[in-house]
């Protein structure tokens, strides 16, 4: 499945994606994610995940245009993400809202746009406006982010495009097996953000035992258990060991026995708001 950093999974519409990337969330707008950007291209790395809402989406795009030159790749051979903040929500603010991402990253496509978190009674204009953009050829996927089987379904009603990607909190303390589930019977590929739990599962004894029968760490542990799992994952760092390091787990593989136990781990437990109570 999994061979190589480069490895990739296919949409629903035939998009190549990644399994795993680089997330920015919370890195400061400026030289501390330009260089993360980079570096990760560096390591071969080659999606990137950001969001208007992170402020730092200039960065991103100098980054980008860095580490393509320095690595000898093309723009075709990155996968860009963002996405369209509360704020901006409604079918017009949302089209704006596109350029202005583009605009700010310096690029002319993105790969992926997705919808940032269900707005009540908004959220589906918002998705009327990523479809035009999709059907103009102006993107090469669109998909929601911290969507609930609720609100895929009410989404689907009057969808004429079904999302390619659901992005969502997911971690072994919050596995999501019914909503995996449900976006598997409609082809909609699951992706984790925070896959780390933010540090805070880096000290799980159990995680630490199954680490060391690799000889790995906790995170790399979590992170090859996302891939075994078929959800695309994106953690964030701007250390460039830790850039590495998180991306080294395609010389090993868990047992379906660890993955059993990793499994059994969850709590239900969020670190992020949840997504059927947030005020923002």
């Amino acid at each position: 499945m999994t061979s190589n950093l480069q490895a990739t999974t296919t949409l629903h519409n035939g998009i190549e994606m990644p399994w795993f990337g680089l997330g920015v969330f919370k890195v400061e707008e400026g030289p501390s994610v330009i260089d993360a950007v980079k570096t990760a291209i560096k390591h071969g790395y080659r999606s990137i995940d950001t969001a208007a809402i992170y402020k730092n989406e200039v960065g991103v795009g100098q980054g980008i245009r860095e580490g393509i030159l320095e690595a000898g790749i093309s723009r075709e051979d990155l996968f860009i993400t963002s996405k369209v903040w509360n704020s901006e929500f409604g079918y017009e603010t949302t089209l704006a809202a596109y350029e202005e991402s583009l605009k700010k990253l310096d690029l002319d496509y993105l790969d992926l746009y997705l919808i940032h978190w269900p707005v009540k009674g908004k959220y589906k204009d918002t998705w009327r406006a990523l479809e035009t953009i999709y059907k103009e050829e102006r993107v090469k996927a669109i998909g929601v982010s911290n969507f609930h089987i609720h609100h895929l379904n009410d989404l689907l009603e009057d969808a004429e495009v079904v999302p390619m990607v659901n992005q969502v909190e997911y971690h072994p303390s919050l596995t999501q097996k019914e909503l995996q589930a449900f976006c598997q019977q409609h082809n909609i590929q699951l992706e984790a953000w925070s896959p780390l739990m933010q540090g805070k599962l880096l000290d799980h004894p159990i995680l630490k035992e199954i680490g060391e029968i690799y000889n790995k760490s906790v995170a790399q542990v979590i992170l090859r258990w996302d891939l075994q799992n078929g959800v695309i994952t994106i953690p964030k760092s701007i250390n460039e060991n830790r850039i590495v390091e998180n991306a080294s787990i395609f010389d090993f593989e868990l047992t379906s026995e660890d993955m059993e136990r990793i499994d059994g781990l969850n709590k239900n437990e969020r670190t992020g708001s949840d997504p059927d109570n947030f005020n923002f």
